[in-house]
């Protein structure tokens, strides 16, 4: 079957723990990724689009040949990936939020992120947001100005800003930025406040999501947690994907299954000098591989002195090339923890 939506997983789950079942009928069970029906099914022409034809092109892959049994999730790393792809979508949903939120503020304060005293996304910028006009924080009192955002930032302002300076800050801003017609400026205050609200949810839910996360990671035995820069999320995220480790027979096996690994460009004696990342993988497990790489050069020191090496190899896209690199790099380390349950030790 083509493991494509969610209604393949049931009849799945239904053979795979029925044996008696499959025994009797002599069944194998398979399941195929949808992009390698799809390439295959290019290999014919003009065929329809209908449900008989893509359960006959399933079949003919399958009679093809060159595909290996499959078996679904467990249940206990079927729980985490559920729950870490939830927050990767929420993730990705707070990022378009706040994409969004950040046009808004340009045209209603277009000076306010270069000149405000806090995070954009504080609470006091967005209660100052929502709350102040452009003329209310010209003409307010230095006071009530600073007592607001005091009072809207858990009673305390960034480091190193004294109250004097939070609040000449603000209506420095407020006087350097664009005026709007007052209509056109409450529209985008109102529309501001309701992104702003979404940023909010968005938030709450993924620190739910984080709670749950930890909770169902302990009940998997698992040592990656054990490396400096790899916290409950990043830990899960690899394990959730990456599932058994035996599934795989070695590292380049977990590399090929989360894309990284680069094509080949070569023809007669001619050989690319560069090539392009497959990213034809697991684009989840890639993701949280990446955004280990990207922690690992900042916390730990083996992983920090390999991304620098390879960022000062090129002179083109050298932050990318040596973060995924970096990445690749870990997989070995995954690999070796994941299948062998050793705790991870610094090289001295």
């Amino acid at each position: 079957m083509e493991a494509t939506n969610v209604y393949w997983e049931h009849l799945f789950n239904f053979l795979q723990h029925h044996e008696d079942l499959t025994a009797e009928n002599k069944l194998s069970l398979f399941t195929l990724n949808p992009k390698v029906v799809k390439n295959f099914k290019g290999a014919y022409n003009d065929l329809p689009k209908n449900d008989r034809v893509d359960a006959w092109v399933i079949a003919d892959r399958l009679r093809f040949g060159r595909v290996e049994s499959s078996s679904a999730p467990e249940t206990v790393y079927k729980a985490l990936r559920q729950l870490t792809r939830f927050r990767f979508k929420q993730g990705e949903q707070l990022s378009k939020e706040k994409s969004r939120a950040l046009n808004l503020i340009f045209l209603k304060f277009s000076d306010f992120a270069s000149n405000e005293p806090f995070g954009t996304f504080s609470k006091a910028s967005m209660a100052l947001m929502e709350e102040y006009s452009q003329e209310e924080i010209i003409q307010a009192d230095m006071e009530e100005l600073v007592e607001f955002a005091y009072n809207n930032s858990n009673n305390r302002l960034a480091s190193g800003y004294s109250l004097e300076e939070v609040s000449k800050a603000l209506k420095k801003a407020a006087r350097d930025s664009y005026r709007l017609k007052p209509r056109v400026n409450q529209a985008i205050t109102q529309t501001l406040s309701m992104t702003f609200d979404n940023i909010r949810f968005l938030q709450q839910q993924m620190k739910k999501a984080k709670k749950a996360i930890k909770r169902e990671l302990k009940a998997i035995p698992q040592t990656l947690s054990t490396v400096d820069g790899i916290g409950p999320i990043l830990a899960s995220g690899i394990i959730s994907e990456i599932q058994d480790v035996n599934r795989f027979d070695n590292e380049a096996k977990i590399a090929s299954f989360a894309g990284l690994t680069w094509n080949k460009h070569q023809s007669g004696s001619f050989t690319a000098e560069e090539s392009s990342l497959s990213k034809s993988g697991n684009h989840y497990l890639r993701y949280y591989l990446v955004e280990a790489a990207n922690s690992l050069r900042v916390h730990n020191e083996e992983y920090r002195q390999y991304y620098y090496k390879k960022y000062n190899e090129v002179n083109k896209h050298r932050h990318k090339r040596a973060l995924v690199l970096t990445a690749r790099k870990f997989v070995r380390l995954v690999f070796a923890l994941l299948s062998k349950g050793e705790i991870y030790q610094p090289r001295r």
